[in-house]
């Protein structure tokens, strides 16, 4: 019987990701399909927007298996993206657990939502219900990540961002069904807003500026995206170790591009600005992993 991945994600929790990159595989030559750019612009209207599912594996160098599930949806504005609602569970079950596991780890077997209202985030779930006031289930943060805890090692490209697919084809290849590249952290940090919020280091080291994650954009016949593939060794999330040392893997399919979305944030006695040590500051948290999340 296969071993559950508790295991594999307890290891990941004692040392981050312990994985080797699977780099995309290089594709044949194919004629250009439709470009992307122009065909998520006639997507950003006010009231409606895009719904994604998630899955992120992490790999020991021998097999790969799932560490995250993401589930999201993305509200547009005339510009871009205007919120967003994302839940996320790390791959580790309750029953998994023995009773003497610290509590901090049983959190993370549960589900964490982020609604972000423009650059507000309201965080809930996983870990977060451990650190909030008794009888309040939300946390306000003013310019919080995109994704709370969990966003650390989600999708780093965000399709909605018109600025960053340009920026992006311009050294693409076309591949069958779509493109193919490679971008360093430092170029992605330069021209995407919601990569530099996301649950990144906000003062990343040379070495994380330096990583390369490589992606593979899929578009329907309309040249909207329906599958987006990127990879990325550890050191693009903690700046330490080598590329070598392992990697992530990030596959994010889209559905429902043009549908009405309505995304509201949390309102009433439960949401807190504050955390139960009365700080309002989230680098103030013993987070796992090591990570810090930008403000």
């Amino acid at each position: 019987m296969k071993r559950p991945l508790t295991g594999v994600a307890l290891a990941t929790a004692a040392a981050l990701v312990a994985a080797t990159p699977a780099l995309l595989a290089a594709p044949a030559q194919a004629a250009a399909p439709k470009n992307p750019v122009a065909a998520v612009k006639k997507q950003l209207v006010p009231g409606k927007g895009v719904k994604f599912s998630e899955r992120i594996s992490v790999s020991d160098g021998v097999r790969s298996e799932v560490f995250i599930r993401r589930t999201g949806t993305f509200q547009f504005s005339k510009s871009g993206l205007a919120a967003s609602d994302i839940t996320a569970k790390f791959a580790i079950n309750l029953s998994d657990l023995g009773e003497d596991a610290p509590e901090t780890l049983k959190a993370l077997a549960t589900p964490e939502r982020t609604i972000r209202i423009g650059t507000t985030s309201y965080l809930s779930g996983g870990m977060w219900s451990k650190v909030l006031p008794e009888g309040e289930t939300w946390f306000k943060a003013p310019h919080g990540p995109t994704g709370g805890l969990t966003g650390t090692f989600g999708q780093p490209v965000n399709v909605a961002e018109q600025a960053t697919l340009k920026t992006l084809l311009k050294t693409a290849k076309p591949v069958s069904g779509g493109y193919a590249g490679k971008i360093t952290v430092r170029d992605l940090r330069k021209i995407s807003p919601w990569y530099r919020s996301s649950a990144i280091d906000p003062s990343p080291k040379a070495k994380q500026l330096k990583s390369v994650i490589s992606w593979k954009l899929t578009v329907n016949a309309a040249g909207l995206p329906v599958r987006l593939v990127a990879t990325f060794p550890q050191t693009a999330i903690t700046g330490s170790g080598s590329a070598k040392d392992g990697g992530v893997r990030v596959d994010t399919r889209f559905t429902g591009w043009g549908d009405a979305v309505s995304i509201k944030a949390p309102t009433g006695d439960d949401v807190s600005s504050e955390f139960e040590n009365g700080k309002d500051d989230i680098s103030s948290l013993d987070l796992p992993f090591g990570v810090s999340v930008a403000k």
